[in-house]
C-alpha cells in the first residue's frame, strides 16, 4: 500500500476527493510554472545574444569610423602642408615682385 492509498484510508471519501483535486491543482500550478520559467529562460537567451550581437557591431563601426578618423586627418594634414607651401611660394613671389617692381618716389 503506498503512502497515498494510507493517507486515503485516514481521510474521508470528501477530504480524499478535495485533497486529490488540490494536488492535481498544485502539479498543474507547477508546470505552467516551470514552462513560463523555461520560456523566460529562452527570452533572456535571446536577449543576451542580441545584446552580444549588438555590442560586437559596436566595436566593428567604432573600428572603422576611428579609421576614417585617422584617414581624414591625414589628409587634413597633407592639405594643410600644401596650402602652408603655396602661402610660401605666393610670398615668395610676390617678393620677387616687389624688389623688381620700379620704386615711385612720392
Amino acid at each position: 500500500m503506498t503512502i497515498d492509498e494510507r493517507f486515503e484510508r485516514l481521510m474521508s471519501a470528501e477530504d480524499a476527493e478535495r485533497w486529490r483535486k488540490a494536488r492535481e491543482e498544485d502539479r498543474q500550478l507547477l508546470v505552467d510554472t516551470q514552462r513560463q520559467i523555461d520560456k523566460l529562460s529562452r527570452r533572456v537567451a535571446d536577449t543576451n545574444a542580441t545584446i552580444t550581437r549588438l555590442a560586437e557591431e559596436s566595436r566593428d563601426t567604432d573600428r572603422r569610423l576611428g579609421e576614417r578618423i585617422d584617414r581624414l586627418a591625414e589628409e587634413s594634414r597633407e592639405a594643410d602642408r600644401q596650402l602652408g607651401e603655396r602661402i610660401d611660394a605666393l610670398v615668395s613671389a610676390m617678393g620677387v615682385y616687389i624688389s623688381k617692381s620700379p620704386k615711385s618716389e612720392s
